[in-house]
């Protein structure tokens, strides 16, 4: 993440969707920001590319797939979010193309947000660090489909066969994790502690990459990007987005 001045992210809307590859991703770039929201009485909901069945080297994708399901919906009620949809796209293998735009504009026509969020697209994490390819494909198909879900003559099937009528409604795309952030979200002790809680539900996961506990793991890292995205925001414990008018 560059270190710059970063704008307050709006605060004139009612409901979001986020959209991003697997379980954790949320959580890694989110989620003090949607406990902050979700207090606040917004409504969100989560949709997930994949069940995350590639992510764990030790467990076989059938129990993989299922321990992440049940750790994502654990980590989405931590934070306020009671709706997590899973689409039927591979871990590791997500292919970027019209079948995945259509399926994240289908939802988009059924959520109908203003605010949509997704995770970092960009080639790279700012530096040398190479994205992987499916948080690539997911975050530019998201965006796109933001134009896509109100065009009725993109993916016309879905008015026709599925009864979801085109939504024009998203005023902005919000990007977590991105190394080019412009916008911030103040958050406060009792959202910090809710993210902590919401990541280290992922204790599977957590585990494959660290030797410290889930919750110790979580406050470390989420202190740390918090610290970074407070830089730029008058010192204020924040969550940083790229953010997309529309």
């Amino acid at each position: 993440m560059s270190e710059q001045h970063l704008d307050p992210m709006p605060e004139d809307w009612q409901r979001a969707l986020a959209v991003v590859a697997h379980p954790d991703d949320l959580e890694y770039g989110a989620a003090a920001a949607i406990a902050r929201w979700t207090e606040a009485g917004r409504e969100i909901g989560y949709l997930l590319a994949t069940r995350g069945e590639a992510g764990i080297d030790g467990i076989p994708p059938e129990d993989a797939a299922r321990i992440r399901e049940a750790e994502q919906r654990a980590s989405a009620k931590a934070v306020g979010v009671g709706t997590v949809e899973f689409l039927e796209h591979r871990d590791g293998v997500i292919e970027e193309g019209p079948a995945l735009r259509r399926d994240i504009a289908a939802a988009i026509r059924r959520h109908r947000p203003e605010l949509l969020i997704t995770f970092n697209h960009h080639d790279t994490w700012g530096g040398t660090v190479w994205n992987t390819p499916d948080h690539r494909a997911v975050g530019r198909a998201a965006l796109d489909a933001a134009g896509d879900a109100g065009n009725r003559w993109i993916f016309p099937e879905l008015t026709r066969d599925e009864g979801l009528e085109p939504w024009g409604g998203i005023r902005w795309m919000a990007v977590a994790g991105s190394p080019y952030p412009t916008h911030a979200v103040e958050v406060g002790d009792t959202d910090v502690e809710r993210a902590v809680a919401s990541l280290a539900e992922h204790q599977a996961y957590i585990r494959a990459l660290s030797d410290q506990e889930p919750a110790d793991y979580a406050r470390e890292f989420l202190g740390r990007t918090m610290d970074l995205a407070a830089r730029g925001f008058g010192d204020r414990p924040a969550v940083a987005f790229q953010l997309y008018p529309r």
